[in-house]
């Protein structure tokens, strides 16, 4: 990081734009940083908390046009938010976080402050395919409880959880959703086929889960899975309804991913269904 900043704009007493010695501009932010200040003064690094680099014009006009929108006492909250993700989860965000966290907790503080909520309804599947997000979600949210004295619902838990999530790979905040969505599916498609009501605080169901996900994954990244002929055999004339159910699983992960998945795929999960069924 720049040791010396100039000043170029100020967004407001927190938030101020500013240039570096290499002549990159960056967002920097810390309380009161920009109180009494103007254009062409300079700042030192080390009395401001926190340094953001929006590297590509689209993200700076974006973050700039939502610094004018909210509180700016709220950027203050993300700040701290987004410093205690990072420690917790041991990364260093996408910067696009500090756009689309922001302009979600922000939003989410305004609806629930009108008495409006969203409905969740992958909160479960969002944590059992994000615990260690889903958990940092969770001080997120007392955090916010404590600086604004607004309780977001545990739905907005899951929510944040695809955020922070998103900021750590490469993925982008829709296809998560679209695999929770993706996962729910799976899960009504078993209990139909099967004939039975899920326990979601049960040990077996975050086993399912977890091999869900890894077998999204594995489509994802073309990953084949050693084939078993044999074992095939016997479960398809041994467990017939688990042994389908498991094909028209994959059919639907097929389709919704667009990728073909390896054969054996349908033998761990018939195993997992069976293992379901059973109790």
């Amino acid at each position: 990081m720049e040791d010396h900043y100039t000043i170029l704009k100020i967004l407001n007493n927190n938030v101020v734009i500013a240039i570096g010695e290499n002549q990159q501009e960056a967002v920097l932010i810390g309380k009161g940083i920009g109180f009494s200040k103007k254009s062409g003064d300079r700042l030192e690094e080390t009395n401001v908390d926190k340094l953001y680099v929006l590297k590509d014009e689209e993200k700076q006009h974006q973050y700039k046009q939502l610094i004018s929108e909210i509180d700016e006492s709220i950027i203050l909250v993300m700040n701290d938010i987004i410093q205690l993700s990072e420690q917790k989860l041991n990364v260093q965000f996408d910067e696009h976080i500090h756009i689309a966290l922001t302009d979600h907790i922000a939003f989410a503080i305004k609806r629930i402050q009108q008495g409006m909520d969203i409905v969740n309804p992958f909160l479960k599947e969002t944590q059992l395919m994000y615990p260690r997000e889903y958990a940092v979600a969770e001080e997120v949210v007392e955090v916010v409880h404590r600086e604004t004295g607004v309780y977001l619902p545990d739905g907005e838990i899951g929510f944040i959880t695809l955020h922070l999530h998103s900021a750590t790979t490469s993925r982008s905040l829709s296809d998560l959703n679209k695999y929770s969505q993706l996962m729910n599916s799976l899960v009504q498609l078993i209990e139909q086929q099967l004939d039975i009501s899920l326990d979601k605080g049960s040990i077996n169901y975050v086993r399912l889960i977890q091999h869900l996900r890894r077998g999204i994954e594995r489509i994802e990244s073309g990953e084949q899975v050693g084939s078993q002929h044999k074992l095939a055999k016997v479960l398809k004339d041994e467990y017939p309804l688990c042994y389908n159910t498991a094909w028209k699983l994959m059919k639907v992960m097929q389709h919704q991913l667009g990728k073909k998945a390896s054969d054996a795929e349908a033998i761990y999960l018939t195993m997992h269904l069976q293992r379901l069924s059973s109790q």
